[in-house]
């Protein structure tokens, strides 16, 4: 009963939190003075500008996609198949602007590419489409990275006794890796779908950015949600295919064990060559764009201007990412574990509720936030930072929510089913059974929630109560008028904070090892 009773409410919690919303929103965008009418969207299908908006918002997205999946999966392969030296290295620093706001990296090659020349092509759609592209390539690199992990070495190994290295990964690896390819080129369609702050900065229109002036600037609510409308329709119809075709190959998935050996690519004398390829790569996409940034800030005094200006938003941003990392690892393992044992007879459902929520664009969660919760009788969360943790919660739970899937489809059920029958109930079983067997997945959700919310701007951007700002939205706000020097400051403070608690996250569990052996 304390199972079915917790999990229903953690279901109910996240549909009211995210799903209610964007109900609320398409509702209200219905009634026109008390009364049904279809006029915005009479307006959204006549006009020749929405039509350009979809065309601008395609175009940015299938070239981010065919990119990132095109440079990104063979990155994977060669980063976990192969015997190139500081692996390790490669994987990490490329990771780093997934991390960050996109917005941040505009703004570096925005002071590195001042020039005319440079900067007319920077702003328009091969701008967008090289930030975009830097900012999701870690998206399919890491998939094929998992992908790979699920594949039995010994099927490769018995392909090797009939063909090459080349015949293994055209006739099995690949075709294995196909799931985790498309699945990683429709969340990079969707990412870059929704994404508005650096088609902004760059001054590119999409729907993302119609929306979002719509109601920021012109309060114009009916207009805001019809942009928006196409948004979630095609977010929608996209994650109906892949509910249809590769959710349920990615839960029958599993790594095979560190134990059995995963052979690799020998590179041969193409090591030096693919290594200075990797290394130049990493230093134009990640490294550069950092030293433009620090250069950039000048001095000692900018980064005090900085503080003196942002030191709020800062700290700020900081506390809402925690307080938001907390609340997303609890939620995300109640619907995981949900997910996983399957304990509710529409599991599929919560799970797709998640992932939808994750692949809406943040402006779309944002108004709909606004929608719902800009009311007096709800005026004690409306004008607090809990609308903000809303936010984060209805958008982000995906996240660590499926990081709990993955970590607690490792456990044996008999782990949980032994304390069952000692007399533990539920709390106690997942108290000291099953949440320090997941404690793995659950740090890795906390820090991924930690990092999503410390970043976000879309949804931030929209709902934050006056004087609440986080450092984020605080840059994006400053960028019209504020000096390069400020801004470049800033933008460092916030990489530094994103940076930071994920390093020293990541090296605790080697610490603890060699304590432990010591």
């Amino acid at each position: 009963m304390a199972r079915r009773f917790s999990l229903a409410a953690s279901v109910l919690l996240l549909f009211a939190i995210g799903m209610l919303p964007v109900l609320s929103m398409l509702i209200k965008s219905l009634m026109v003075e008390g009364r049904f009418s279809l006029a915005s969207y009479m307006g959204l299908m006549t006009s020749s500008h929405q039509w350009i908006l979809m065309g601008h918002s395609m175009a940015l997205s299938s070239l981010v996609t065919v990119l990132t999946v095109s440079i990104g999966t063979p990155l994977g392969i060669l980063l976990g198949k192969t015997d190139l030296p500081f692996r390790g290295f490669f994987t990490v620093l490329f990771i780093v602007p997934l991390l960050l706001p996109p917005y941040i990296l505009a703004v570096a090659w925005s002071d590195l590419l001042a020039a005319p020349p440079a900067a007319r092509w920077l702003f328009g759609l091969p701008g967008c489409t090289a930030v975009l592209f830097t900012t999701f390539l870690p998206i399919p690199m890491l998939l094929t990275l998992v992908f790979l992990r699920t594949i039995n070495p010994r099927i490769e190994e018995a392909g090797r006794l009939v063909s090459g290295w080349r015949g293994v990964m055209k006739g099995i690896t690949i075709p294995l890796l196909l799931p985790g390819v498309l699945l990683s080129a429709m969340l990079v369609f969707l990412l870059s779908f929704g994404e508005f702050s650096v088609p902004n900065f760059l001054r590119y229109d999409v729907f993302p950015v119609e929306s979002f002036t719509q109601f920021s600037a012109f309060y114009n609510f009916e207009a805001a949600t019809a942009a928006a409308v196409p948004l979630a329709v095609v977010t929608l119809v996209l994650l109906l295919v892949e509910a249809s075709f590769l959710r349920e190959r990615t839960y029958q998935l599993q790594p095979f064990s560190d134990r059995d050996p995963v052979p690799l690519i020998r590179l041969g004398r193409q090591r030096k060559g693919w290594l200075l390829l990797l290394a130049t790569a990493g230093f134009v996409i990640v490294i550069l764009p950092m030293i433009v940034l620090i250069v950039q800030s000048g001095s000692a005094r900018a980064y005090a201007d900085a503080l003196d200006k942002a030191g709020d938003s800062l700290a700020r941003s900081i506390l809402y990412a925690l307080i938001g990392a907390t609340l997303l690892t609890l939620l995300g393992f109640f619907t995981g574990y949900l997910v996983q044992t399957r304990a509710l007879r529409h599991w599929r459902l919560v799970d797709s509720m998640t992932i939808f929520l994750f692949a809406l664009p943040g402006t779309v969660i944002g108004i709909g936030l606004v929608s719902l919760w800009n009311r007096p009788w709800t005026n004690m969360i409306y004008s607090t930072p809990l609308i903000i943790l809303l936010g984060y919660l209805a958008k982000y739970t995906a996240l660590t929510h499926r990081i709990t899937v993955r970590q607690l489809a490792r456990i044996p059920p008999s782990m949980e089913e032994a304390a069952q029958v000692a007399g533990a109930g539920w709390f106690r079983r997942m108290a000291f059974v099953v949440a320090p067997m997941a404690r793995r997945g659950l740090l890795a959700g906390w820090l991924v929630g930690y990092v999503f919310s410390l970043r976000d701007t879309g949804i931030t951007m929209l709902v934050y109560p006056p004087g609440y700002e986080t450092l984020p939205v605080r840059i994006f706000t400053l960028m019209a008028n504020g000096s390069p020097e400020l801004i470049a400051a800033l933008c460092i403070l916030l990489i530094t904070a994103t940076l930071l608690p994920a390093g020293l996250l990541s090296l605790a569990p080697a610490l603890t090892a060699r304590k432990a052996v010591r």
